[in-house]
């Protein structure tokens, strides 16, 4: 007989002394009410902090220990922090005030000796203080006794708290595993019998945790629910296979949680977090390739064969060479046209890095084998900009496209739909409007999804669902900010991912300097020389207009300003969201035509414009903008032959905001970046992504677990290659437990 999700044979002896028990994991989906001294005040300032079950009380892993060594009460040096367990022997106090302090002071001792203890503006306690009461008390000692910090009341069976401390050794009625276990001698753990022996400290410890708390939840009842909590953490599923378990020698699940709440030491509490952060990693990519594998089986995709005769003229006739990494990305794609699944791609690449060219490689392939390939973008501004960029990529092969916009003409709407629907037009650039239901195609065979992350689930599935009866269009999502590879893991751990690391010939590198508020005027004559020079140049403000709640200068009103100021002689024009979409048209045709000196301009500039006598750029409130988003603007110079410049003027940055505006300055290549910014703000800030299907770890902490990530995932797509599923059998509980920890409907098939 093999063990339970493992591949190694048992013997007689083994089967005959194993410890029989059967986990019951419906006890960690009991209610917080069930543990003592939890009430309906309690646990509703519970669920606000998500925690509504045992089970979610267990995964709220502390955040720090305190070791709270237990001292003899008289061999206390004065002044020195300290932990005593001590009981009251004088009678109960009677609260007395003292120059506006209340004070308790009660004569408690032990084996070593007595002093009186003292507590400052906690009266209440006087009625707790009987005779006999066994106490932790943490403090200082002084020449007038011990003033007390922190005290927690001692159980008779000697836990502290309620419900008491899980012993040494294991919780919840689990025995310790000879596989694992760690701390068993060689022979334990090599299934040889015996007890198991734990290390044992000359004095004894206490390792106390200290939890997340919130306004209502403080971190001493949180340790006191966590108590009861570990008791049963037996009854946690082990959804990790056993051999693999065996092979990293890692602890249970129900030991690793006991311990990472209440270890030995601080090395214990660390090896149990990082066993924790491994299983939930590991759960996250088992649900991200279960659902990958789900979309792609769920509905096939179109063959389209090989490039063809229309393909190779279109890259004949590119006014430049495609870079190696394009070309790369062109073999990527290819493979997935011709599969026979969804390609579901991502298409990371800096501002410039030639991202439309693949698009429209991409769409060339439908159109070349009979099918309809559309570029969706979240704005108007970047749907008319993709829409020039082909005008320009097709000057040697005309294809007709067509525009569908919101602001796109009742009589042009009608004639695009009509032409869509019958599979006279191959081609369409536009907005969300290609989702509305009138928009029909005869066969879709490819989406363009241009800044994916501006969409929702649903827009994306709208897309999705236009593809020919029975079958699943071909996706290629893009985005302009380099997201870093633990990202990719994580947000969007479901797509194939190619990367666009090299910039076209030509783009020069942007000089990026960090401008106070006392270098504005030499700013702004920076500005003008450059304009004298016959450049042009953007100025970019963080609001449209001027406003009573937030504070920054206006796109609007600082144009008028700088028009009388400033920038006085030259030519200005605004551009921003809210213009209606002719104003915004005419605005960026008069500044790519040389019309315009200066735009003064929101950050709707910084995808799709393209304007390479644009070199110098100044940004207002630089440290309002995240670093990717800084980076991106500032792609939208350095696009000539001249030299280019930055300027992030910085009114009242923060020393967080003075950290991102450093990292600007001091780093050109966007990946990199994307990596700085990953550990400065953290996995769930970047891109917004808790806005867009990535979940809040309870353990994992990312960037700084990315090694247990990578590990996680490598074996993760080790199971899939040797068993082709992850509900295999021999896998035991493991999808099931994924499923338990990121929802039921985790693993169902959703465009991405």
């Amino acid at each position: 007989m093999r063990s339970f999700a493992g591949v190694s044979k048992l013997t007689r002896a083994q089967l005959r002394d194993a410890p029989v028990r059967w986990p019951r994991p419906s006890t960690l989906d009991r209610p917080l009410t069930t543990l003592a001294g939890v009430g309906p005040k309690l646990s509703e300032a519970a669920a606000e902090a998500g925690i509504e079950t045992v089970g979610d009380l267990l995964l709220r892993v502390p955040h720090s220990h305190r070791d709270r060594t237990i001292e003899p009460l008289g061999e206390i040096e004065p002044g020195r922090q300290a932990t005593v367990h001590v009981e009251v022997l004088g009678t109960r106090p009677r609260p007395f005030r003292r120059r506006g302090l209340s004070i308790v002071s009660v004569k408690v001792g032990d084996d070593s000796g007595s002093t009186r203890a003292t507590w400052f503006n906690q009266p209440w306690v006087a009625q707790k203080l009987t005779a006999g009461t066994p106490l932790l008390l943490t403090g200082s000692a002084d020449k007038r006794g011990f003033r007390v910090s922190e005290y927690e009341f001692v159980s008779a069976a000697g836990g502290v708290g309620v419900g008491g401390t899980p012993p040494p050794g294991g919780c919840g009625g689990q025995g310790p595993d000879p596989a694992t276990d760690r701390s068993l001698r060689p022979e334990q753990r090599a299934g040889q019998g015996g007890r198991p022996t734990r290390r044992q400290d000359p004095r004894p410890t206490r390792i106390v945790p200290v939890h997340p708390a919130t306004e209502r939840l403080k971190p001493r009842r949180l340790r006191q629910w966590m108590e009861q909590a570990c008791v049963l953490a037996g009854d946690a599923i082990e959804p990790l296979p056993a051999e693999l378990r065996a092979r990293r020698g890692l602890a249970r699940v129900g030991d690793a949680l006991c311990a990472v709440h209440f270890p030995e030491d601080e090395v214990d509490a660390e090896e149990a977090r990082r066993r924790l952060a491994f299983e939930e990693l590991f759960l996250y990519q088992a649900i991200l390739a279960t659902r990958k594998r789900a979309h792609r089986v769920a509905r096939p995709a179109p063959r389209l064969g090989e490039a063809g005769e229309l393909v190779g003229r279109w890259v004949e006739s590119l006014p430049f060479e495609p870079t190696k990494g394009q070309l790369a990305a062109f073999d990527e794609i290819d493979a997935d046209l011709d599969s026979g699944e969804p390609m579901q791609r991502l298409l990371m690449g800096e501002v410039g890095s030639g991202k439309t060219v693949i698009a429209l490689y991409s769409m060339l392939r439908a159109l070349e084998a009979g099918f309809q390939g559309v570029l969706m973008a979240p704005t108007e501004t970047l749907a008319e900009q993709h829409a020039a960029t082909l005008d320009r990529l097709l000057v040697h092969e005309p294809l007709p496209f067509a525009r569908l916009t919101g602001a796109t003409p009742a009589v042009l709407r009608r004639e695009a739909l009509e032409r869509l629907a019958t599979g006279e037009l191959g081609l369409v650039v536009g907005t969300h409007a290609l989702i509305e239901p009138a928009v029909e195609f005869a066969r879709l065979g490819l989406c363009v999804v241009d800044e994916q992350h501006r969409f929702g689930v649903e827009q994306r599935r709208a897309l999705d669902s236009k593809g020919p009866e029975g079958m699943a269009p071909h996706v290629l999502h893009m985005t302009a900010t380099p997201i870093p590879r633990t990202l990719s893991l994580t947000a969007y751990g479901d797509l194939d991912t190619t990367a666009l690391r090299e910039l076209p010939a030509g783009r020069r590198p942007v000089e990026t300097r960090l401008v106070g508020e006392d270098d504005r005027a030499a700013a702004y004559e920076f500005v003008r020389e450059r304009l004298r020079e016959g450049r042009q140049a953007y100025v970019v403000c963080p609001l449209v207009t001027e406003s009573e709640k937030l504070q920054g200068r206006a796109a609007e009103g600082e144009a008028e300003r700088l028009a009388a100021g400033e920038l006085r002689g030259f030519a200005l024009g605004v551009l921003h969201g809210q213009m209606p979409s002719a104003r915004k048209s005419e605005a960026m045709e008069a500044f790519a035509g040389g019309g315009l000196d200066v735009l003064v301009a929101t950050t709707v500039i910084e995808v799709g414009i393209d304007v390479p006598n644009a070199t110098v750029m100044l940004i207002e409130g630089a440290e309002r903008y995240g670093v990717s988003q800084l980076h991106q603007l500032r792609g939208r110079v350095g696009r000539g032959e001249h030299e280019s410049h930055c300027l992030l003027l910085a009114e009242r940055a923060g020393e967080p905001a003075r950290r991102r505006l450093r990292a600007v300055v001091r780093e050109r290549d966007g990946f990199k970046l994307a990596e700085v910014d990953l550990g400065l703000r953290g996995e769930g800030e970047v891109l917004g992504t808790r806005q867009h299907g990535m979940p809040r770890f309870a353990v994992a902490e990312l960037p700084e677990d990315t090694p247990t990530l990578l590990a996680a995932r490598d074996e993760v797509l080790a199971l899939l290659r040797r068993h082709r599923s992850l509900d295999a059998p021999e896998l035991g509980p493991l999808l099931e437990a994924a499923r338990r920890r990121f929802g039921a409907g985790a693993a169902d098939p959703i465009p991405l």
